[in-house]
């Protein structure tokens, strides 16, 4: 299970550290840092939590997290790399970045809200207490509304 959230967010990591490098566009590049920060730091969490709930060893863990820390950074320099041939609105970037997104977005989606949501939502002490529910519920519908505003303001 972690592995398939940990290949998400890697190929997405990558997409959007591309997508970073290799805009010239100062005002795509601040709405972009911005996504980056909240995708970045909300990934971490949901993905720390689930590499500290799996019994892994020790090595596995670090390898995990370098690969999150290092993702980001390297879709920016591949992007760099790539900037001056790279065609931001050619038809062939455009599809490559839009299956590249489309993969890495249904795989985290899976994730979220099969393995993710489905255990917590699932469990006693959520089944016992409707108030509970209803603060998770409106807490999921926060965060599916922020995510939205934030892919909109981009």
């Amino acid at each position: 299970m972690e592995q398939v959230l940990e290949l998400g967010i890697v190929v997405h990591s990558i997409v959007i550290g591309l997508s970073v490098g290799a805009t010239n566009n100062t005002c795509t590049i601040k709405g972009l840092i911005a996504a980056l920060c909240f995708h970045q730091m909300f990934e971490g969490m949901g993905l720390g939590g689930c590499i500290l709930q799996a019994e892994y060893r020790f090595a596995k863990k670090v390898v995990m997290a370098f690969f999150f820390a290092v993702t980001t950074p390297f879709g920016v320099v591949l992007g760099m790399a790539l900037s001056k041939t790279y065609k931001e609105n050619s038809p062939n970037s455009l599809i490559t970045v839009g299956l590249l997104n489309a993969s890495s977005s249904g795989l985290l989606i899976y994730m979220a809200l099969v393995d993710l949501l489905a255990a917590d939502f699932m469990g006693q002490k959520m089944q016992r207490s409707i108030k509970l529910q209803l603060k998770s519920y409106a807490a999921v519908l926060l965060g599916a509304g922020g995510m939205a505003v934030l892919a909109k303001w981009t």
